[in-house]
């Protein structure tokens, strides 16, 4: 079976897995790319082409009539692989939907559409034709609230995944409660595969086991908290370190290690600064390697995922620690299970933060038994072989 991807670029951690559905003995994949990675892929997201092992097409995009970028040349693709399946992601989607010539194409073809989606922020369909979503997280600033005009353009989104709801012929999504907000778009279940999210987390159970043979990397303290991911703004690193400067008055010895870089480090860096905590929290850039990043997450007691996030969860569960986390992209949902293997603050209030961090900041037993429970939930229900089992799955139902 041929399956043709249609990204907006080849991230790392979906590599690994389109890598392990290629060698599925069934699937041949394929992905199309733009040659010049565009602005949905979010800032600095990590983007490679190292030890891929499915064939890429690369192609020039061009603004559409409809105001969103889509392929020139996609055709020739179509007719050079001639898929059976076509996975398709927002906004590329879009082109099937106003462009009726191309989706007629398709169908005569009896190419499946698969529609891959993460429906966070997707108003229920009632609620997006009556202007009701008032909040929404925008990368570069956080939580804002709407104005009347972008409640307008919800308004329309909302009519134009109806029909693109209607065309795609099965959908992936990463989160379980897809099934709730697809219902309201008049979706059947059994449209709806919940394949979930996840790093390559063989390479990371082995990472961590290599890790503990070289030991941790920073010098011990029980109580350093960690958290990884892009300096954008809602990733909330900000809050996380208001927290810490409440913790300084309870505990001794608390430390902040930040792993990442973005256009946030400035002012992260600033206000580390004005809050005199130089000394407490630790700047260390990007780690890529998995062993090292082991060796971080075996120097620190907690991760803490203060805002936006999916997949640093996920490798942080599979270096054995506890998470601390609050509204992410909805994947935490299905990773986070309250007092079993995390805990989750209210949202943007600093304050629950540093409650939630106090609770295990002095019960080194109970950070060891909530970490080894995220291990567990790895092993044996989200991983890279069980997602790709949902992907082919999903793939043999059509």
């Amino acid at each position: 079976m041929k399956v043709l991807f249609l990204l907006n670029g080849l991230t790392h951690y979906f590599n690994k897995v389109l890598n392990r559905l290629n060698s599925s003995d069934d699937l041949e994949i394929s992905a199309l790319v733009p040659i010049k990675v565009n602005k949905s892929l979010g800032t600095g997201v990590y983007t490679t082409t190292d030890n891929i092992e499915f064939r890429v097409y690369t192609l020039p995009e061009k603004k559409r009539y409809y105001g969103k970028l889509f392929f020139n040349d996609f055709r020739e693709v179509l007719k050079k692989e001639n898929p059976e399946i076509i996975v398709v992601i927002w906004p590329y989607i879009l082109e099937f939907v106003f462009n009726p010539f191309l989706l007629k194409e398709i169908q005569k073809r009896n190419i499946k559409i698969f529609y891959k989606d993460i429906p966070f922020q997707l108003p229920e369909f009632r609620d997006g034709l009556m202007l009701k979503q008032t909040d929404v997280w925008v990368e570069n600033e956080g939580m804002k609230k709407t104005t009347v005009t972008e409640r307008i353009n919800i308004f329309f989104v909302t009519i134009i995944k109806w029909f693109i709801y209607r065309i795609a012929d099965a959908h992936l999504n990463y989160i379980s409660n897809a099934y709730q907000i697809l219902r309201t778009y008049g979706v059947p279940d059994e449209k709806v595969y919940v394949t979930y999210n996840s790093p390559d987390t063989d390479t990371l159970l082995t990472a961590y086991a290599e890790a503990k043979k070289l030991g941790p990397c920073l010098p011990a303290n029980h109580r350093r908290i960690i958290t990884i991911g892009r300096l954008v703004r809602w990733k909330r690193v900000d809050l996380l370190i208001e927290a810490v400067k409440i913790l300084l008055k309870n505990f001794n010895g608390v430390e902040l290690v930040i792993i990442g870089t973005g256009p946030e480090e400035l002012n992260l860096r600033e206000l580390t600064n004005n809050l005199k905590l130089n000394d407490i929290i630790k700047f260390e850039g990007s780690v890529y390697d998995p062993v090292r990043l082991g060796q971080y997450y075996l120097s620190s007691q907690i991760y803490v995922q203060p805002g936006m996030g999916g997949l640093a969860i996920n490798e942080a569960m599979s270096f054995g620690k506890p998470i601390i986390c609050s509204i992410c992209d909805g994947t935490e949902k299905d990773l986070v299970r309250e007092s079993l293997n995390g805990y989750y603050f209210k949202v943007g209030d600093k304050v629950d933060l540093a409650d939630k961090i106090k609770i295990l900041l002095d019960r080194p037993q109970l950070i060891e038994k909530m970490g080894l429970n995220s291990i567990s939930i790895i092993k044996n229900e989200i991983n890279i072989n069980t997602v790709t089992s949902r992907y082919i799955n999903a793939f043999n139902s059509i």
